[in-house]
């Protein structure tokens, strides 16, 4: 990162306030009969008529709009454990991500707490404030169990965007890289670098969509994931594959897919070589990748890559999906985010891929035309079409599989 760099992502931060998110109003208070109804004593009629029937908040308060933000800095971006406060700029980020795309009302909190439990016993005593919760930053593989656990005890929905998120925008990219390059999900041969929470979740709904165990090889700082390894946690236990390979190189030789959710120049460039024809790699370490983007296009010239950076093609973004994921979501009140939902997402952004892109988009990018293929496999962030197509599908989706309390929103895309 160059000093000019720094400066300016500090400087806005600080000017000309503080932070990225505030409140806004959305009724008059300019009058004494509008302070008498925004609070006492015309408030006392919605207090009323939410204590008769808790489903009244929905109407009477920005409840159904609301998303909390929700971490304990136990895993900021790369930066790792640097407590709660520190992730203070990420969950005002995010905020102002769901504000901008999914017009959603987010608000940031950061939650100091000795022990998974007590996070999770803290998050369900404010929970009835919200309309739903995306947790973030949290380390694996506590993360498993207090998404497990707040899902359950929580009567909104709960979703840990570091897993989901990532692993709907990896898929939609994947399916479309592997159509482009003539293979199949099914018949991938898959390894994955890394084995924490993105990592799981992403292999995890690979297998959904049809990826086959055998096939996939997950690797950690150990070497692959076999049986005959001591200390494996339930959910590295999950990925055990006994076909042969124990290194990564090893497991590399004639793959067809690398998925890196690990850390920087970890992928050495004799690794890609290695790989079978018309390979597909998705490093998307931030900032830096598991392999540079110009190291591995002088390495292979039938390659499809794709990063986490916005400088190259191809960028995972968990912004494709969470806004619009959570739109749909609160539309129709659903009270949980299923797996029918989270696949509906990944067909609906890779098919997205697919359609002309708008002239918007190409002036967004000061660019002639992006055409589905090997350097454009996924939407872009800009893209207007995503909100419709995305919270369409997930709504939908929500209502067929009986977990959403209200029909199909009028204004949505048919």
């Amino acid at each position: 990162m160059t000093t000019d760099f720094k400066k300016a992502a500090l400087d806005y931060h600080e000017f000309p306030t503080p932070g990225k998110i505030s409140i806004a109003l959305t009724k008059p208070a300019d009058t004494a009969a509008q302070l008498a109804l925004a609070y006492s004593p015309g408030v006392a009629e919605p207090v009323r008529e939410i204590a008769k029937n808790p489903e009244n908040a929905y109407r009477f308060t920005g409840k159904g709009n609301l998303v909390a933000v929700i971490t304990n800095g136990t895993a900021i971006l790369g930066l790792g454990n640097l407590g709660p406060l520190a992730s203070k700029p990420v969950m005002e980020g995010k905020a102002l991500l769901f504000k901008r795309f999914a017009g959603i009302d987010s608000i940031d909190i950061e939650v100091n707490a000795e022990s998974s439990q007590a996070f999770i016993e803290t998050v369900v005593r404010i929970a009835d404030t919200f309309g739903g919760i995306n947790l973030e930053d949290i380390k694996a593989p506590e993360c498993f169990e207090i998404e497990e656990a707040l899902i359950e005890q929580c009567s909104i929905p709960v979703f840990h965007d570091d897993q989901h998120g990532t692993a709907i925008v990896t898929a939609a990219g994947m399916l479309n890289a592997l159509e482009i390059q003539g293979k199949t999900l099914g018949s991938a041969r898959i390894v994955c670098l890394g084995a924490g929470a993105a990592a799981t979740a992403c292999m995890r709904l690979l297998l959904s969509l049809g990826a086959q165990n055998s096939n996939l090889y997950m690797v950690d700082r150990v070497g692959v994931i076999h049986s005959a390894r001591e200390g494996l946690n339930q959910y590295k236990a999950q990925f055990v594959n006994d076909g042969g390979p124990r290194t990564l190189m090893e497991a590399m030789t004639g793959a067809d897919v690398f998925v890196g959710l690990s850390g920087a120049n970890l992928l050495p460039a004799e690794a890609l070589a290695a790989m079978a024809a018309n390979p597909i790699v998705f490093a998307c370490s931030n900032p830096d990748p598991e392999i540079s983007y110009e190291l591995a296009m002088a390495t292979r010239d039938d390659l499809i890559m794709a990063t986490g950076r916005s400088d190259y093609p191809n960028q995972v973004n968990n912004v494709l999906g969470f806004p619009f994921i959570f739109r749909g979501t609160l539309d129709v009140r659903a009270t949980r985010i299923n797996e029918a939902m989270k696949i509906a997402a990944v067909e609906a952004l890779r098919q997205l891929a697919k359609e002309p892109t708008p002239v918007e988009v190409l002036q967004a990018f000061n660019v002639d035309k992006l055409e589905f293929g090997r350097d454009y496999i996924l939407p872009k962030a800009l893209d207007a079409r995503l909100l419709g197509a995305i919270a369409g599908a997930v709504a939908k989706a929500a209502i067929d599989t009986g977990v959403a309390k209200l029909h199909y929103p009028a204004h949505y895309p048919l």
